[in-house]
């Protein structure tokens, strides 16, 4: 838009094509700083392929994951006195705020404790899941910082992680040789319990396996995660009667 401004001489889209180039700027600048990786280590390290997460192509995975249904969840989610829900990328696809507020709503009316934990990148851009959930009327108050929710993990009975991967991955902080060593994550694993809700097994952005899932205390349910959530307000409205 400035080349265009200076080529017609154009005074509005000269600062206009400014403003948003520097806007950019400053968004790259705080993705790179959330993931711990430099702006050339992104763009030159070929981030997200086999090559940079070291594994090998043609190995298969031959862990096990503990599969659950919505009442599995429901009776778990339910039995806990304070819930922590990791929004991700997933649920925008999924369009499931909406629905994710009202479980959240219904397990506040039971007396149970809930907060939403917010990684700077989850989703495509820093906000993404604050918008998100603001278009579905959360409470501001509920939505922590991962700095602020990280200490309370030890004391926090479920952590449901809806469509959230590389954030949310231990491997970052265990695993010096994984192509994610250092980036901050949000430690669910320290929690009492875990539920996941996932599509598949597959892989986030940083192309490397979430060792949250082979985790003992991790409950998968597999679906779409508006369809997910829907379910288990159904099985947690059912408990309630």
């Amino acid at each position: 838009a400035s080349a265009a401004g200076y080529a017609i001489d154009n005074p509005v889209l000269i600062i206009a094509g400014a403003l948003v180039g520097a806007s950019g700027i400053i968004l790259t600048v705080i993705m790179c700083k959330a993931m711990n990786r430099s702006l050339s280590n992104v763009l030159f390290s070929a981030f997200g392929t086999a090559e940079s997460t070291g594994v090998v192509t043609g190995e298969a995975d031959t862990r096990t994951v503990r599969n659950y249904g919505p009442e599995d969840g429901a009776i778990l989610l339910t039995n806990a006195q304070s819930i922590v829900v990791v929004p991700g990328y997933g649920m925008a696809v999924a369009q499931a705020q909406h629905a994710v507020r009202e479980l959240c709503d219904l397990l506040q009316d039971q007396g149970i404790k809930v907060a939403y934990a917010i990684h700077p990148v989850a989703g495509r851009m820093p906000g993404h899941m604050n918008v998100l959930l603001a278009e579905a009327n959360v409470p501001y108050d509920q939505l922590k910082e991962m700095e602020t929710v990280n200490p309370e993990m030890e004391n926090t009975d479920v952590v449901l992680v809806i469509g959230a991967n590389d954030v949310v991955n231990p491997a970052a902080r265990d695993d010096p040789q994984s192509s994610i060593a250092g980036m901050p994550i949000i430690e669910a694993d320290k929690s009492r319990g875990i539920i996941i809700l996932k599509r598949s097994l597959g892989v986030g952005y940083a192309g490397e396996q979430n060792e949250l899932f082979f985790n003992d205390k991790t409950m998968m349910l597999f679906g779409d995660a508006k369809d997910t959530v829907m379910a288990l307000i159904q099985e947690v409205k059912a408990l309630a009667e």
